[in-house]
């Protein structure tokens, strides 16, 4: 890959993340044009039992959305489906719902949970800071609103499958933290979760093993932990993803990093819908993971999560067409399916 020069002639690399970003010692970001090795072209780009198409959602930003919907289902069937908005992972400074991983992921997903998916892009760090990513999030989930009243949306293309007030916010690991950040908005806000107020409601979150972080390390993340030291997602890298996102100057502990830091903002007073937190048992988060989930329900929030002890970080990505996978997509559907029945029931005295 072709490397730029400074104006002195300095090429020096000085953080560099598997050689699809690197940024040099001026400050130069450099990107790789080329797709990364855990994206094999073999992975397939289309399935028999699934639409989909790529629309923009953001003009300016030029953010793009991939959506997904069963064929054969939704408005041919005579009834909508629920709608799973995806945010991909990648530390904040990786990633695209183009890359062919997280799109193979989506097909399945979409598929097999007889679901409409949408992936949505952000702008990355560190040409794009933190906020930036959270702030695209937002900023996708109005233009859904938009979506859903809108008479000539996309030609109807998602309007016609979509059940609008069946949305479920999902994100795998860095877009697990956008969907904590989400929820707490929302649940931070009046009206709140389940107010019939705007066109679409969202029923519950779903967190794939969030990006979480703190100055202080956890078990999991200790260097004498054999996994601090795998060869794909190590401490050093996952220092390197907060050193590259976050503000200028902000430590590990800045709220959108450490949900629990001394500056975030207390979660006791949140509504929370239902929420699902999925950890891995060989993932150096994995302690954060079932800590956060932990606390949450500490405080009596709905939550529940799901342990895969002996599977990596993002291995649904890794390999969207495993066994694994497909169990994961079926706890994704069982908890979908329950949500809506809990949040319809009526309260009783």
């Amino acid at each position: 890959m072709p490397v730029a020069v400074t104006a002195s002639g300095d090429t020096n690399v000085v953080e560099d993340l598997y050689g699809i970003l690197r940024v040099l010692s001026d400050g130069t970001v450099v990107r790789s044009p080329d797709p990364p090795e855990f994206c094999p072209i073999t992975f397939p780009c289309d399935h028999p039992s699934v639409q989909w198409k790529e629309a923009v959602y953001d003009k300016g930003k030029n953010l793009r959305v991939r959506m997904y919907k069963p064929s054969g289902g939704g408005e041919q069937a005579g009834r909508k489906l629920p709608v799973l908005v995806h945010f991909h992972g990648g530390g904040f400074c990786l990633g695209s719902c183009t890359w062919g991983n997280f799109h193979s992921f989506c097909l399945r997903l979409a598929a097999e949970a007889g679901a409409v998916v949408l992936s949505a892009g952000y702008r990355l760090a560190p040409e794009h800071r933190l906020p930036a990513a959270l702030d695209d999030a937002a900023g996708f989930l109005e233009w859904l609103c938009k979506q859903s009243v809108s008479t000539d949306a996309e030609d109807g293309w998602l309007t016609e499958a979509a059940d609008f007030g069946r949305v479920f916010v999902t994100g795998d690991s860095a877009g697990g933290t956008l969907a904590h950040h989400l929820a707490v908005s929302a649940g931070s806000a009046t009206p709140k979760h389940g107010d019939d107020v705007d066109s679409v409601m969202i029923k519950g979150y779903i967190l794939l093993m969030p990006f979480f972080g703190g100055v202080d390390r956890t078990r999991s993340e200790a260097v004498e932990f054999p996994l601090a030291e795998v060869p794909f997602l190590n401490l050093t890298v996952l220092d390197r993803f907060w050193r590259l996102s976050l503000p200028e100057g902000a430590s590990r502990d800045h709220p959108i990093a450490n949900p629990f830091g001394a500056d975030s903002p207390g979660l006791g007073s949140v509504e929370f819908p239902p929420v699902l937190v999925v950890s891995s048992g060989t993932d150096l988060l994995h302690d954060r993971t079932v800590d956060y989930a932990e606390r949450l329900a500490g405080m009596g929030k709905p939550v529940k999560v799901v342990d895969f002890p002996n599977d990596p970080h993002g291995f649904f990505t890794q390999d969207p067409w495993s066994e694994t996978t497909g169990e994961l997509i079926r706890l994704v559907s069982v908890f979908v399916v329950d949500s809506c029945v809990a949040v319809a029931a009526p309260k009783t005295a």
